[in-house]
Formats: structure tokens, sequence, C-alpha cells
């Protein structure tokens, strides 16, 4: 894979995303969202790393969501995988306020296994998204266990995503959205930090 290639995917992910219209045209099926993925310092990983939250539009330093993710390729595929991390509650709003991510215990990370995003670039600039296959990755729902199937779809300007859990027994869906896909406009650039020296990695 091509350096440039490496560089445009990293760029696209780094962002501010925000469903405003989305939220206000069906107000009864979808509240104002926003998802940021924010590069890290390069020494995390020893490559390309981001931090990313969702919270509600009223509640920013309350993300209901958040994730440590490090950034690999493997032929045509470009992997995010996803790491659980301690003391969430610090780090809480380093989206907007970059600066908190200096509290990340870097010792805490743990790769959650079979929860990785694969992404493949359909048309130039266009990527989509799946969890990897084998159904592992799996999310605690009203005290059962499910499987989580995410599917993701980003460009340049929008950010399209939708998570489900299924059980893993019957592979019958047990939460998720009933209406549909989020949908999410680009509201900010967060791609300063991304070069070529960003991108390259130490091989373990």
């Amino acid at each position: 894979m091509r350096l440039q290639d490496k560089i445009r995917f990293a760029k696209t992910l780094s962002g501010v995303f925000d469903n405003f219209a989305q939220s206000q045209e069906r107000p009864k099926d979808f509240a104002r969202i926003n998802i940021v993925f924010r590069p890290l310092a390069w020494n995390v990983f020893q490559g390309p790393g981001f931090y990313s939250e969702q919270y509600y539009d009223y509640s920013p330093w309350d993300p209901y969501r958040q994730g440590i993710h490090r950034l690999s390729y493997k032929d045509n595929l470009f992997i995010v995988e996803n790491f659980g991390f301690s003391n969430k509650e610090r780090l809480a709003g380093s989206g907007r306020q970059p600066e908190l991510l200096k509290s990340l215990d870097t010792s805490s990370l743990q790769k959650r296994c079979g929860c990785a995003m694969h992404f493949k670039e359909k048309t130039a600039g266009h990527y989509v998204g799946n969890v990897e296959p084998g159904k592992e990755c799996l999310v605690p729902r009203d005290g059962k266990l499910t499987y989580l199937v995410s599917e993701v779809e980003v460009d340049e300007q929008n950010w399209i995503s939708r998570d489900r859990g299924f059980d893993p027994e019957t592979n019958e869906v047990r939460w998720g959205s009933e209406h549909g896909p989020l949908k999410f406009k680009r509201i900010a650039d967060l791609s300063e930090m991304i070069t070529p020296e960003w991108i390259n990695e130490v091989k373990e």
C-alpha cells in the first residue's frame, strides 16, 4: 500500500462529525450526537493511532463511548484496532481539549480482540468499514452477551455509521438503532498532525 494512500485514509478519519441535520429533520428518532476522531501522539503506539469519543451535544464532557485505536495496514485493508484503557473519566473531553490526553496511561491499554474495524477504499476517498469477521466482538447488554456488527462509511464530508448487537445463539438483533444509520457531516478537520513520519510504525 502506498504511503499517500495511508495518509489519505488517516486524514479522512481525523475530524469532528455532527448529525445536526438528521436530528433536526427527525428529532423523535435521532438525538444530536458528535463523533470526534483525534490523532494521538506517535509515541503512544510507536506508530499511528487515534483517540475517539461520542457524546450527546448537550453533554460534551460526558461521552457515552470512548476508544483508543491503532491504525495498521494489510494488503488493501486499513485496520483500525480497538483498545480498552483505564481512567476514562480523566480523558473525557479530550476530543475538544487534546491536552487531556497527556493523562493516558499507555500501560493500561488492552487490545479488544475481535473488535478491529476493517476498511476498504471503495472509490477514491470513500471508505467502507465493518467489524472483523468472526462474530467475536462481544458486548454485554442487559445482562447478556451480544456480538457487535458495526458498519461505517466515511469520506471527506460524511460519516455514516450503524451499530447493532446480535444474539450469539439465534443471530437475532438485540439492540441498536431502529431507525437506520446515523448520518454525520464533518464540522472540523483534525488532521494537522498527520505526516509521513506519523504514519510510519515501528515493526515489532
